[in-house]
C-alpha cells in the first residue's frame, strides 16, 4: 500500500510536468519523475515538443548515474525511432530498475516499450492513475487511434442560432474577449480548417494573435476544402505556418491526410457549409459554440441541414464547459456517444 501511495503521488507529479508541454506538435503530453529506493524524486522531466527529448529522457538527462531507479512515466515509453531515439532503449541503457506507467501508446509503430523493458529484465507497473491519465491525454489518445485528427468545430452566433444578418454581414457578433478566446484556441490547434467558399467571401488571414495584433509563437497551418485553387491574392497565402489546399471535399481523405502529417487537432472555422457537412458526417469530436446576446432572426443559420427528420435522431451532445467573455458565452460540447 505504502508503495502505492509514492507511485500515485509521483504519477501526479508527473501530470504537472507533462501540462507544461505544448499541446499542438502532433506528439502527445508526457511527464516523467525518477524515484530512487526510498521513494524520494531525484530528477523530474517532460516533453517539450516534436523533436526534442522525451519525457524520460529529459529527466535521464539530469543525473550522472540512474542505476536501480524507478521511472514514474504517465504514458509507457516508447519503442521507435523517430526524431528522437526510443525511450525504452534509453532507460535500458541507463539501468533503470522499474518503470510504472498509467497508459499503454496506442501507437502502431511506438507501442511495445513495455515488452522491451520486461524483455531486459526491467520490472514493469502500468496502469497507476490510468483513467487520470487518460482524461488528460483523451483527445491525442483518440486522435492516434483512429488515424485522424481531432476536429473541434467552432461557431459564433446569436441566441437564435444565426451566424450572419440578413445582407449577410457577420462581423462582428460576439465582442472582444470572445473574440480573443478564439485566437487562443487556433493557437492550441495544429490547423485550422476552412472552406474556400469563406476564403473566396470573407478572405480571412486565419492567424493565431495576441491581445495587441502580434502573432502568436504557434500559428496552425490553414487547411483549404474545395476543388477550387486559393488566389494568388488571399490573404491565407502569406501565412507563417504556410497553407495546405486540399483541392477535395472528401472530409474523411482531407482527415486521413492531414494525420499522415502528423497534425492531431484540427479547428474548423469553415462557415456554416463545412460545419454541416461534418457534423452529419460524424467527424465532429467537440464543438466550442460562442453565443452573443443578441436576436437576428431571418435563415442564415450557424448550421445547416443535417439530414435529421426526426427530434428522436437528434444529435445529443453533453456540455463540458461553459465560460464567460464579456457579455458573450463559449459553451464547449462533446458528442453522446451512440447519438
Amino acid at each position: 500500500m505504502a508503495e502505492q501511495t509514492v507511485y500515485d503521488a509521483a504519477m501526479r507529479r508527473a501530470l504537472e510536468l507533462a501540462a507544461r508541454g505544448p499541446l499542438t506538435g502532433g506528439n502527445p503530453q508526457v511527464g516523467c519523475v525518477l524515484l530512487d529506493a526510498g521513494g524520494a524524486v531525484v530528477a523530474e522531466g517532460w516533453h517539450r515538443g516534436a523533436g526534442t527529448a522525451h519525457a524520460e529522457v529529459d529527466a535521464l538527462s539530469r543525473l550522472e548515474d540512474a542505476r536501480g531507479l524507478t521511472a514514474v512515466v504517465t504514458l509507457e515509453p516508447c519503442n521507435h525511432t523517430g526524431r528522437t531515439g526510443p525511450c525504452s532503449e534509453a532507460l535500458i541503457a541507463a539501468g533503470v530498475a522499474r518503470v510504472v506507467y498509467a497508459v499503454s501508446d496506442p501507437g502502431h509503430e511506438s507501442a511495445g516499450g513495455a515488452a522491451r523493458l520486461r524483455e531486459a529484465g526491467v520490472e514493469v507497473i502500468g496502469g497507476v492513475l490510468a483513467d487520470e491519465v487518460r482524461a488528460f491525454l483523451h483527445v491525442w489518445l483518440t486522435a492516434v487511434a483512429r488515424h485522424r485528427p481531432w476536429v473541434t468545430v467552432k461557431w459564433a452566433s446569436t441566441l437564435d442560432g444565426r451566424a450572419a444578418a440578413a445582407d449577410g454581414t457577420s462581423q462582428w457578433i460576439t465582442g472582444t474577449a470572445a473574440r480573443q478566446r478564439v485566437h487562443e484556441q487556433r493557437a492550441a490547434s495544429d490547423a485550422i480548417l476552412v472552406g474556400i467558399g469563406t476564403v473566396l467571401a470573407d478572405d480571412p488571414a486565419l492567424t493565431a494573435r495576441g491581445d495587441g495584433g502580434e502573432l502568436l509563437a504557434h500559428q496552425p497551418i490553414p487547411v483549404v476544402v474545395g476543388e477550387r485553387g486559393v488566389p494568388a491574392t488571399a490573404a491565407v497565402r502569406a501565412h507563417p505556418a504556410g497553407l495546405i489546399e486540399t483541392g477535395s471535399r472528401d472530409l474523411e481523405a482531407i482527415l486521413r491526410e492531414l494525420d499522415a502529417r502528423g497534425i492531431r487537432r484540427v479547428y474548423v472555422e469553415g462557415g456554416p457549409t463545412l460545419a454541416s457537412a461534418l457534423i452529419a458526417a460524424g467527424l465532429a469530436d467537440e464543438y466550442a459554440v460562442y453565443l452573443a446576446p443578441v436576436l437576428l432572426g431571418g435563415d442564415r443559420l450557424a448550421v445547416g441541414d443535417l439530414g435529421i427528420p426526426t427530434i428522436a435522431d437528434a444529435r445529443r451532445l453533453r456540455i463540458t464547459s461553459i465560460e464567460q467573455l464579456g457579455d458573450d458565452l463559449l459553451v464547449t460540447a462533446r458528442p453522446i456517444q451512440g447519438s
